[in-house]
């Protein structure tokens, strides 16, 4: 490495000028806050200024421009690093509608309120929140998975609309990957799928500076990272230090004239560059301490007095230089989708559909109504066919399974396999990896394609960090998952899920839905669609159930609204049985035995608890009124947060322990999921009233 003080200490040329700029902002605002990670910034400062101001597609007044390259940071942790070059760069805020509105993206006021409340610099970088943040990051690994998804996007969106000579996608992406990333198992799922598919639009930069927050990463990870790049069919480019930027231009150019396989380039950097900290794990995650930022500040032949000092000339030139080819390559862009719009009429209104998150008239049009069936059908196949019938008109809706298609039925019919080979095919393979897909499917979110993932229900423990952040992102990312309850029968505890309806209801943003019947996962799907601002997560049975005679109950249009009165009696009832999915019909059956015998009971179909939540205080009211308190909640899985329907005074039929191999109806009968019992359980509630 190279950390003499000839190296150390400014050459006057605004390059450097800039880039000690980056340091100097980044570790006077950690300081500012007393909080946050100073070393990485330090070090990677070259790498960012090189990257934004030589070769990132990007134009600062249009920050939403659809072809724009991607910056991924996804070392969260080094967010001042980003807020830096957000600033510098000069890229103008924009709303939710991509209004602008008339402020900087980020102020150097801004800055100053790092890691504040209320401020536009989190401490880890926040999508939505923050004009020009890509994505949320933070969970490490989880930018690297974001980025897949991203240059599949990207890979999409140029096979089906690149037509007639037009090119409207060809845009990259680029990761900045630290030691934690390399560590997490998500980001090694995501760069497996990465070099089978060849993305070659897609470039992750791996800071190498061998520092974790213990110390040393010896202490826990010494392997070749760039050999196993190399076995992932990665191309891998090695950089000395850091500081060599014409070293690192040099591998963007090579990245970028290779087409055949995604790049790794590997950086070795000094963690806290040019400090007396430099190279040690306390440059990491806490502040510099105000001697030694003065220390450092002298070692850079920085004004030593001066905080969140931006020299004269250097925010002019960051920003031209970004600017004179961004803004050129967008209003070469936009003539260029003028003229596509008058050739290609229908892409283009399509994908003006696809930005704006909206959805094609009639795009429900063919979602099938299911006639009575006692038999029925299990709600995966119901809602592989509803999927169907929504692809057929929502072209962008795409996705697939963790190597679980024919069983969760989330396959697109007569559609092709999005591979190598073919771009614009619409069914994934993402693998056995169910973390790596949760975060492909985010990217492919973030790049305003409608994309879902799917796997069985009791694996949703192996990607519940990307879901927390579709929800913490606002994305419409769709989570489908199936064989949901101990009806999973034969393949016993390890497959049957238990506790996961409560910790997926546990979070905030997020749309659980379980449907009771066919119809109701026809709603349950337009739910998910709807609206493009939510998460939704479609839980799906394995075994078949009844579908309903909705001329004899109410319409599964009430699905909508989260819970509503299915079957009733006349007045007020005397107990009201509630349930959602595989439940329903046993709810049903029960009510219709309490009712021959002159009991006055009303069912509650609940399958979503989030948009229940939404209604008016009347509408909960109608359907769950405060006098009644006789109720009875069914569900295969745990009892946590079923109080908050039934009251001190209800009772539910759950589970309180792990399930059992068995067929099942042999588990039905030994946990009491029997319309015997449930009639059984009603009474004893009015007895003892």
């Amino acid at each position: 490495m190279t950390d003499t003080t000839t190296a150390l200490h400014e050459d006057g040329s605004l390059e450097r000028l800039t880039i000690d700029t980056i340091r100097t902002l980044s570790m006077d605002a950690v300081q500012k806050a007393n909080s946050g990670h100073p070393g990485t910034p330090m070090a990677l400062a070259p790498v960012g200024y090189t990257l934004w101001s030589q070769f990132l597609r990007y134009d600062p007044s249009k920050p939403d421009w659809p072809n724009r390259d991607r910056f991924v940071l996804s070392v969260g942790h080094a967010s001042m690093l980003l807020y830096s070059l957000i600033h510098l760069a000069g890229i103008e805020e924009i709303d939710a509608d991509g209004n602008k509105t008339g402020r900087p993206a980020l102020s150097l006021d801004d800055l100053k309120g790092f890691r504040q409340l209320a401020s536009r610099t989190p401490g880890h970088p926040e999508y939505r929140h923050t004009t020009g943040v890509e994505t949320t990051t933070g969970p490490l690994g989880a930018g690297c998975s974001n980025s897949v998804g991203m240059a599949i996007a990207e890979r999409w969106l140029a096979a089906r609309y690149n037509q007639g000579g037009f090119t409207l996608f060809d845009h990259d992406v680029y990761t900045l990957c630290g030691d934690g990333d390399m560590m997490e198992g998500v980001a090694a799922e995501a760069a497996s799928l990465a070099g089978h598919l060849k993305l070659s639009n897609l470039c992750w930069i791996y800071d190498s500076n061998h520092i974790s927050i213990e110390g040393g990463t010896d202490l826990a990870f010494d392997e070749d990272v760039g050999k196993r790049f190399e076995a992932y069919g990665w191309n891998v480019i090695h950089i000395d230090d850091a500081n060599d930027t014409k070293a690192f231009a040099s591998a963007i150019e090579t990245f970028k004239a290779t087409n055949d396989k995604p790049t790794f380039i590997v950086v070795h950097s000094v963690i806290g560059w040019g400090s007396p900290k430099a190279g040690s794990e306390k440059a990491h995650g806490e502040p510099l301490g105000e001697d030694n930022i003065r220390a450092t500040k002298k070692a850079y032949g920085w004004p030593e007095d001066k905080s969140f000092y931006i020299p004269d000339g250097v925010a002019e030139h960051f920003h031209d230089a970004i600017a004179d080819r961004g803004t050129k390559l967008r209003e070469e862009w936009d003539a260029n989708f003028a003229k596509y719009r008058e050739a290609q009429p229908d892409l283009a209104a399509e994908l003006e559909l696809m930005l704006k998150g909206t959805l094609p008239e009639g795009w429900d049009a063919d979602v099938p109504e299911f006639p009575a069936d006692e038999k029925g059908l299990a709600t995966r196949d119901s809602g592989g066919k509803v999927l169907n019938a929504l692809a057929a008109k929502v072209p962008w809706l795409i996705g697939g399974s963790a190597d679980l298609a024919p069983s969760t039925k989330t396959d697109i019919k007569g559609k092709a396999s999005f591979e190598a080979s073919n771009y614009g095919g619409q069914n994934f393979h993402f693998g056995v990896r169910e973390h790596g897909m949760g975060g492909v499917v985010n990217g492919m979110a973030l790049s305003h394609l409608r994309s879902y993932g799917s796997t069985f229900l009791v694996f949703a423990d192996y990607m519940r960090a990307p879901i927390r952040l579709s929800a913490i992102m606002e994305l419409a990312a769709v989570w489908v998952f199936t064989h949901d309850s101990i009806g999973v029968g034969e393949d016993g505890p390890t497959h049957q899920p238990i506790e996961h309806l409560a910790t997926l209801r546990a979070i905030p943003g997020l749309d659980t839905i379980r449907p009771g019947d066919a119809n109701e996962v026809g709603y349950a799907w337009r739910a998910a669609l709807e609206d493009a601002s939510r998460p939704t997560a479609l839980i799906f049975s394995r075994q078949a159930m009844p579908t309903l005679d909705r001329s004899k109950y109410a319409s599964a249009e009430g699905v909508m609204k989260g819970g509503y009165v299915l079957a009733d009696c006349d007045g007020t009832p005397d107990v009201i049985l509630i349930a959602t999915g595989s439940e329903l019909h046993l709810v049903v059956e029960a009510h219709e035995k309490l009712t021959a015998d002159g009991v006055k009971s009303r069912v509650v179909s609940l399958p979503s608890w989030y948009r229940y939540e939404l209604q008016s205080d009347d509408y909960k009211e109608s359907v769950l009124p405060k006098g009644v308190t006789a109720r009875l909640a069914v569900e295969q899985a745990g009892e946590i947060g079923w109080h908050r329907f039934v009251g001190l005074e209800g009772r539910t039929i759950t589970m309180s322990t792990f399930g059992a191999s068995a067929p099942i109806s042999k588990l039905q009968d030994k946990y009491g999921f029997t319309v015997d019992n449930v009639v059984k359980v009603a009474r004893e509630m009015l007895e003892t009233k």
